[in-house]
């Protein structure tokens, strides 16, 4: 059995990993590399293997850098079937629909060929599978099975078996105390393992009193009579904000002030989590379960058309916007940010990973300027980070996961994570547990 490394080694994004066995080759998540500029011009390269090989894809979750090049897949002549729960097949579809037309737009400016058309994810969608958790399937010599990440709604850990080994396959795994989905399943044994690293050598202390943060924000902002500006993912960052957000107002913790959900991708993938109660976690599920609406609440707006976008500049502060994009690399975090970063009353909150290059990376680590729409900006506003809305396990909650695998793992490796948080959890893995890690290189093969 053997393990190629096509992506995420060395960076967060570009999730891209094939392995063999008996002539097979089974790809595991095939995601948009992001960072420096949206359609980063590895998304536009020619795919370094032939991807009519490939037997089958199996998805972790729907986030873009682990699905994000799937449909370029498909007409690069992949033809198999494509595997993932019901919920990360809903939320890719949207995902990527919405991605379409950015994508789009960057290639036109950047003279590139697009990178796939709205007909192209349509095609994708017919071959797409949806396999709940714990249902066991097989694909020639593979046997295959899904767990709960508890990275966000519908995230997988996947356990593979083949030629008498398993390999468990991360994915991203998630935060503890969720607010809204289930904790990441544990495993005792596996022979090996390609566990993320993104918060590798990062140790959290804000999780379990981030709604205390916010509240917190909150309150400072309304003080100062600003506009707090957040630019969060749209999937599952936007939907703990408003759940947070919801029981701070409900229970008198802050004053009520409107909030604004300027991104049309978050308030479609805010609807598909009704569908999808069954999955929550039992704190949440009861509380849907009495009738109470988690993601809803007096003075939440929905701003789906740019009029309702350009229209929150009209409003009063204080007020509260969350827009996407989560690294400030697009969509109409951009207007706002222009607006109110030059406004010293105003604050930017950030409660998610942001990519090294990145515009939003830039005005966390303190530039006094930025450029947005090729215009210098000004940031005087206030600059708050609350980590414990990171989706994203770190050191110790990763050390924990290992854990009970200490015995039976032969290797780890290690992907998704920037070189100093990789090489971090590396060290710890190595001096705690014994057990073989690697930092695999793009394009490396390991025989298993």
């Amino acid at each position: 059995m053997k393990l190629t490394f096509y992506g995420s080694v060395g960076e967060v994004t570009g999730s891209n990993y094939v392995l063999e066995s008996g002539g097979e080759k089974l790809m595991i998540d095939c995601g948009l590399h992001q960072g420096s500029h949206y359609a980063d011009t590895k998304n536009f390269e020619p795919f370094p293997y032939d991807p009519k090989e490939i037997t089958a894809l199996v998805v972790t979750h729907s986030h873009l850098d682990h699905i994000g090049r799937i449909p370029k897949l498909f007409n690069a002549g992949f033809h198999g079937n494509i595997y993932s729960t019901p919920a990360t097949k809903d939320f890719s579809e949207l995902l990527l629909l919405d991605s379409e037309h950015i994508l789009a737009d960057e290639a036109q400016r950047e003279g590139k060929p697009q990178l796939y058309t709205v007909e192209d994810i349509d095609k994708v969608m017919r071959i797409w599978k949806k396999i709940d958790y714990h249902a066991p399937f097989t694909l020639g010599n593979f046997q295959i099975e899904f767990f709960e990440a508890g990275h966000i709604l519908g995230s997988a850990i996947i356990k593979i078996m083949a030629e008498g080994k398993t390999i468990l396959f991360s994915g991203d795994l998630g935060n503890y105390p969720p607010a809204i989905i289930q904790t990441t399943e544990m495993f005792d044994r596996a022979d090996y393992c390609v566990l993320e690293s993104t918060y590798g050598d990062k140790v959290r202390e804000n999780v379990d009193n981030r709604k205390e943060m916010l509240e917190d924000v909150i309150e400072d902002v309304v003080r100062d009579k600003g506009t707090l500006l957040i630019p969060a993912f749209a999937m599952e960052r936007t939907q703990e904000l408003l759940y947070h957000m919801h029981q701070l107002f409900k229970e008198g913790r802050v004053p009520r002030v409107p909030v604004y959900i300027d991104s049309p991708l978050a308030i479609k993938l805010t609807a598909v989590y009704k569908k999808y109660e069954n999955i929550f976690n039992k704190e949440t599920q009861a509380i849907a379960r009495n009738g109470d609406d988690i993601l809803n609440f007096p003075g939440l707006h929905l701003t789906l058309t740019t009029e309702q976008s350009k229209e929150i500049n009209e409003a009063p502060q204080p007020k509260v916007i969350i827009a996407g994009s989560g690294m400030s690399q697009g969509g109409r975090i951009l207007h706002h940010e222009m607006r109110y970063l030059p406004d010293p009353k105003s604050t930017i909150l950030f409660v998610g990973y942001q990519a090294v290059g990145s515009l939003g990376r830039q005005i966390m680590d303190g530039a006094a300027h930025v450029r947005i729409f090729n215009e210098d900006v000004a940031v005087r506003c206030k600059s708050r980070v609350i980590s414990g809305y990171s989706a994203h396990a770190d050191q110790p909650r990763l050390l924990n996961w290992i854990r009970p695998m200490r015995q039976s793992l032969k290797k780890v490796f290690l992907v998704h994570g920037e070189e100093a948080s990789s090489i971090g959890l590396a060290q710890k893995i190595r001096d705690e547990m014994a057990i073989v890690t690697v930092l695999p290189k793009l394009g490396e093969t390991d025989e298993l």
